[in-house]
């Protein structure tokens, strides 16, 4: 068994002066300042609690978000930290009445080799993973840093807190909550629906009495909520998740509370829970700022976005915030890409929250399963204006710019090997084009069904920016995102055929 562990790092000594401040050490923040440092960015991270988040809450790592974490580093401590989503098992009266499959299972591809159910990996757990990558890559976490006040002007953003100097930065970015302090000083509303009237409580307890190969549920009778506990990979703990049918319920998030809810919906014994470790209540609810930047403030995660749990995307659409972000920051702050590259964040990231949001909450309500588009692989940014799709007549399926580049293995290269990293990746396939020189890892591939022919040149976080069957254009397209002419890296090439 794996215990859960958190480091206090110490202050930095020039924190008055920083290129982005992120407020928030959730998986959102760590995942930033991640992809930042690898970029050499100065960023530090404020976090008003003395440690990392303790529960288990976000446990669900969608296939999109394990592409991420696989850029990031440290997809293999999430393999090794986390396990399959376990089959459900209905109770009814003590006994076992049959299983559940919560999720519609798909099959793996080349293209999509993490395609299948969620990986589950505590929330806690994920946090730490990524923090231990941020301190590799010199980077740090201020604990027990309330932020108290935020204010900007034409050059940069300065930060009050209840303790401790200002702090000037480049930039800023909530990663604070739904109940962003960030957010709240900014002035910026959020619209929302209650998802469900009554509460929630979720908790990570040890209990006796169940295996933990199964995902216990016990459905509602006799107007009680429903209630499910979940065996947590590599702990001792369960994950419980119980709802309440009266709006004005309070849940009791005591021992006593918890042994008391256990008993009266299942056949265990108040006793048979030893231990709460953690325990929350929540209210479910779909809300979205009415917008993701103001200045040099940038709303990410659940800052800008709450989702119902049900769906499994808050974590999963939180951490591809981080994603879409860090590169546009970075070649920003290096002065290889203008400041209107920023403008982007807003135009991609609003409509894909807000296409999830929906989908959680239909989830939620049972109207739809647990399919494809929770894995969030078909998601892209066909309408961005960072989208160059050069080439006419293309069918709707075929890979256009804006869309997911695909994984694969042609010509002895591995797609996403050479995908990976802080860099553009230009990618001829099955052409002998001359390519222009960009500040852009090279790579030629013989003709692959998942691209078909051409020119593509493909983001840091992993989307087509530029597609042709020729190259005209594209070294206009890729001076104005940063990625003008220089050279990244060695070039990578295959058979081309």
């Amino acid at each position: 068994m794996t215990t859960q562990t958190t480091t206090h790092t110490h202050e930095p000594k020039d924190t008055a002066d920083t290129d982005v401040l992120i407020v928030g050490a959730g998986p959102t923040g760590l995942a930033l300042a991640v992809d930042l440092a690898r970029r050499g960015v100065r960023a530090l991270v404020v976090e008003r609690a003395g440690e990392l988040f303790p529960g288990s809450r976000g446990k669900g790592i969608q296939p999109r978000t394990m592409e991420v974490f696989d850029d990031l580093g440290v997809l293999a401590a999430i393999r090794a930290g986390g396990g399959l989503y376990p089959v459900g098992m209905i109770w009814q009266d003590g006994t076992r009445q049959g299983e559940h499959r919560m999720f519609d299972e798909t099959e793996a591809t080349e293209a999509e080799p993490y395609a299948g159910v969620p990986w589950m990996v505590p929330q806690w757990r994920t946090q730490e993973i990524l923090f231990a990558r941020l301190e590799e890559l010199g980077g740090s976490v201020v604990f027990d840093r309330e932020l108290t006040g935020l204010s900007q002007d034409a050059d940069g953003v300065t930060a009050a807190f209840a303790s401790g100097a200002p702090v000037r930065a480049r930039y800023a970015v909530a990663a604070d909550g739904g109940r962003s302090v960030v957010r709240r000083s900014l002035g910026i509303g959020m619209t929302g629906e209650t998802v469900d009237p009554g509460p929630a409580l979720v908790a990570d307890l040890r209990i006796s009495g169940l295996d933990r190969d199964n995902w216990h549920v016990f459905p509602p009778a006799d107007g009680e909520g429903f209630l499910a506990i979940c065996p947590l990979p590599h702990t001792e703990d369960f994950q419980l998740a119980g709802g309440f049918e009266d709006p004005a319920a309070e849940p009791d998030l005591s021992l006593d509370g918890i042994r008391k809810l256990v008993a009266t919906r299942t056949h265990l014994a108040a006793d048979d829970v030893t231990e709460v470790r953690w325990a929350s209540d929540f209210r479910p609810r779909a809300a979205m700022a009415d917008r993701f930047r103001q200045g040099r403030v940038f709303l990410a995660g659940d800052a800008a976005h709450v989702h119902s749990p049900a769906g499994g995307q808050g974590l999963n659409t939180s951490v591809q915030d981080a994603y879409n972000l860090g590169w546009k920051l970075a070649a920003v702050l290096r002065g290889a890409a203008p400041e209107s590259l920023l403008d982007s964040y807003e135009e991609e990231r609003l409509p894909i929250a807000a296409h999830m949001l929906g989908l959680s909450t239909r989830v939620h309500r049972g109207e739809v399963r647990r399919g494809t588009a929770t894995q969030q692989l078909g998601l892209g940014y066909r309408d961005s204006s960072l989208a160059r799709e050069t080439r006419e007549g293309l069918p709707e399926d075929a890979l256009h710019a804006g869309d997911r580049a695909p994984d694969g293995t042609r010509g002895g290269v591995r797609l996403f090997d050479a995908f990976r990293g802080p860099h553009w990746t230009l990618l001829a396939v099955g052409t002998d084009t001359e390519l222009p020189e960009l500040a852009a890892r090279t790579v030629r591939i013989p003709a692959y069904e998942a691209y078909g022919t051409g020119v593509f040149l493909v983001r840091p976080d992993g989307y087509v920016g530029w597609a042709g069957g020729t190259t005209e254009g594209l070294a206009e397209y890729a001076a104005g995102v940063g990625v003008g002419a220089g050279a990244v890296g060695q070039a990578v090439s295959g058979a081309v055929g």
